[in-house]
């Protein structure tokens, strides 16, 4: 066959044929044939007219967001006296008008399915991944160590590590997979005590090459998995595996390592139970999914959480802004009194705590972690919980989302573009406040803990969400969603 601009060719690019489930796609250099799995478990069939994958859960009806339809929630280490007490669990929020059927498994086995109704969330308990969650280190490989989620309607899922509002939880946004990459870069915290910092890669294809280079700080890990204490190397992963990388004693920290893979992956970086700032009462889980480098972008607006009970005044967090390329240099709005250039990818500045409000810009693309600072800091009612910032680029007009019940005080803070009309759970949105040298404004709105804890924010403009809840030595803390458009470098 002969097609524009190539000549002579196996076949046309975008040209698809079906066999069984399986659509396949001509790639874009007419050479051969991209296997795209039509998957019947999230209502997807091959149509043998046009010889794509149709449905509503097929890529080009979903789009690039944290909606999808196929999910790989992941373990994290926790303190081991929580994880036989406390529950492991995912919240699933159907954004569609049908029900939407999950099915959960772990590698062969089916675990568990659920019928999410339409326009709600349903809390799936599963059962720890021991592997996964106990003991300090060392560093390894968990083979069919992480949950698969699927779906027939397009759903958002968040992951809380444990569920119950206790003092070790915190909470991650799920990446779907049709959003993942294969490059990121790591956020993290410090080891503290007996407790590690840690990242951890999922692979949702078999033979997943991944290369792993170790912060510019030189940090040291807890060998295992196939990679040696200097953090540097490679590893293969498998369909549904875990490397989890925990940080050695001492002063070490695996924030600006970088990871690459030859197959889109999942990462997630945090904490066993640390202090934030080091120091300060009292000791937290954290963990957060990191968004691929392709998602990231060059400027974010920084906004600190409030204060429990007194929410009229604000709560310190620490922030980390993590450099993916060499020579980043860094403007803050107002100035931060930090450094501001970043030599090399992987390095970061972090500020202090700090009730400041930013807009952080760069030259090239960053990442931006957010830190809420322990109880005994003196800002209210909470301990450490980890939030990965979204770019203003990212900004949604709705979301749907899930707030636990049972925590003395759960918020979400809005970031609008100025004049925004913003609704949380149908109610007008009025206290904002501008942040300074923006066009945006904030709102830190309290969450009603009456219902189920399904909660959804709309607006005229793109606006950006967290999400969080306190008691007393506790918190959590998410992205309440985001877009994952592919934002050039």
């Amino acid at each position: 066959e002969c097609a524009p601009d190539l000549g002579c060719v196996l076949c046309i690019p975008g040209q698809a044929s079906c066999e069984g489930e399986y659509s396949n796609v001509c790639n874009p250099a007419g050479d051969g044939f991209d296997p795209v799995h039509c998957d019947p478990v999230q209502g997807v069939s091959c149509n043998m007219g046009s010889g794509y994958c149709e449905g509503a859960c097929s890529p080009q009806s979903i789009g690039l967001s944290y909606i999808g339809c196929d999910y790989y929630p992941t373990v994290t280490q926790q303190l081991d006296a929580y994880v036989p007490s406390s529950q492991y669990a995912v919240a699933v929020a159907n954004t569609t008008a049908d029900p939407a059927n999950v099915t959960i498994t772990r590698g062969a086995n089916v675990v568990n399915n659920t019928v999410v109704q339409p326009s709600s969330v349903a809390v799936i308990v599963l059962p720890w991944v021991d592997e996964l969650a106990l003991g300090e280190g060392p560093s390894k490989v968990a083979v069919d160590g992480a949950y698969r989620l699927r779906s027939d309607r397009p759903v958002t899922v968040y992951q809380y590590n444990p569920l119950a509002a206790n003092v070790t939880n915190d909470a991650s946004l799920m990446l779907p997979v049709n959003a993942w990459t294969g490059n990121y870069v790591v956020a993290a915290w410090p080891f503290w005590q007996a407790y590690p910092g840690f990242y951890s890669v999922t692979a949702s294809e078999d033979q997943t090459l991944v290369t792993i280079t170790a912060p510019p700080s030189g940090a040291l890990i807890q060998a295992g998995g196939g990679l040696q204490a200097d953090g540097n190397g490679q590893v293969m992963l498998d369909q549904g595996d875990v490397l989890q990388v925990v940080t050695a004693n001492g002063a070490n920290d695996v924030t600006g390592t970088l990871i690459s893979a030859d197959k889109p992956i999942e990462v997630l970086g945090g904490h066993d139970c640390t202090q934030v700032p080091i120091g300060i009462a009292a000791c937290d889980h954290l963990e957060e999914s990191m968004f691929p480098i392709e998602t990231l972008s060059k400027e974010y607006i920084v906004v600190p959480p409030v204060q429990v009970p007194s929410d009229n005044l604000e709560k310190a967090q620490v922030i980390r802004v993590v450099a993916t390329a060499d020579n980043t240099t860094l403007t803050f709005e107002p100035d931060q009194g930090v450094n501001t250039n970043l030599a090399l990818a992987g390095s970061f500045v972090e500020i202090p705590y700090t009730i400041n409000k930013f807009k952080v810009s760069a030259n090239n693309k960053i990442l931006v972690a957010q830190y809420m600072v322990g109880q005994q800091a003196n800002f209210g009612t909470s301990d450490p919980a980890m939030l990965v910032a979204v770019a203003t680029e990212q900004y949604r007009t709705n979301y749907l989302f899930h707030a636990p019940v049972g925590w003395t005080g759960n918020y979400v803070d809005i970031i609008a573009p100025n004049g925004a009309n913003v609704t949380v759970d149908g109610v007008m949105v009025g206290a904002f406040q501008s942040i300074a040298g923006t066009n945006f404004s904030v709102a830190h709105v309290k969450l009603s803990n009456a219902g189920d804890g399904t909660h959804n924010v709309s607006s005229n403009q793109k606006i950006g969400i967290s999400v969080y809840g306190v008691l007393n030595y506790g918190s959590y803390w998410y992205p309440g969603g985001l877009d994952l458009q592919l934002i050039p470098q």
